[in-house]
């Protein structure tokens, strides 16, 4: 599969393998995954073979790694004897581009964000792995950036060739990569997204936002209020 379902096809997508993290992927941006845990490595081994996507989604709660829930002293059992984990809504489709196996039980993958999705009903397996049956989010359109906000492209457009002078060694494992669409809003403002010290919280809600326009209006204003160079 090379790329994110077209509004042609099914807007639906049932028992759709789930990573949660603690991260915000979003469409169009790539991400690093080292993979380890039993439960992911079947389900990454699987998606790979078939060249199928997986989700990503975003924690409230919980960490990336299963761990064992805290006992209070006296208190029966809970659950499955898990920490809790909670986890956005909204997610993203990821793409598996290239796959490294440098150990046993060890998998260094490179994902590219599709498309985005709602999960309307999850379920998590006994070995840990969370499915869920989604419905697939329309694309961004594509909107120029209005004059008012070219300065937004302009210094990310500055900030890629810095990054390209510094790691000339390393281009092709840059946040941002090609193809660049610098006319197309959305996109512009989901590199910036990845790119500012922000939380995951505000991430997770810029990315989730189905306006492009108002997301790069909403990373011009984070700009400002961080002090950086627009």
């Amino acid at each position: 599969m090379s790329g994110g379902p077209s509004a042609a096809e099914a807007l639906k997508l049932t028992q759709l393998p789930l990573f949660p993290l603690q991260t915000v992927l979003f469409p169009g941006g790539w991400l690093p995954l080292r993979i380890f845990e039993v439960r992911y490595l079947d389900m990454i081994g699987r998606c790979h073979k078939a060249g199928a996507p997986f989700g990503v989604v975003c924690l409230s709660e919980g960490s990336e790694v299963r761990r064992p829930a805290t006992q209070t002293p006296g208190a029966p059992p809970a659950g499955d004897g898990f920490a809790k984990e909670v986890f956005h809504p909204v997610g993203v489709l990821a793409q598996i581009e290239s796959l490294e196996k440098p150990q046993p039980g060890l998998y260094m993958i490179r994902c590219r964000g599709l498309q985005r999705f709602q999960v309307n009903r999850r379920s998590q397996l006994p070995h840990g792995l969370w499915v869920a049956d989604v419905a697939l989010l329309p694309a961004d359109l594509p909107v120029a950036p209005p004059e008012e906000l070219r300065s937004v492209v302009d210094s990310l457009q500055r900030v890629l060739a810095n990054l390209k002078e510094r790691h000339a060694e390393s281009i092709d494992q840059l946040p941002i990569q090609p193809p660049y669409h610098w006319d197309d809003a959305g996109w512009v403002a989901n590199r910036w997204a990845e790119l500012l010290p922000a939380p995951v919280e505000l991430k997770q809600r810029l990315m989730a936002l189905d306006n492009p326009l108002l997301r790069l209006e909403l990373v011009a204003d984070l700009l400002d209020k961080l002090g950086l160079d627009r």
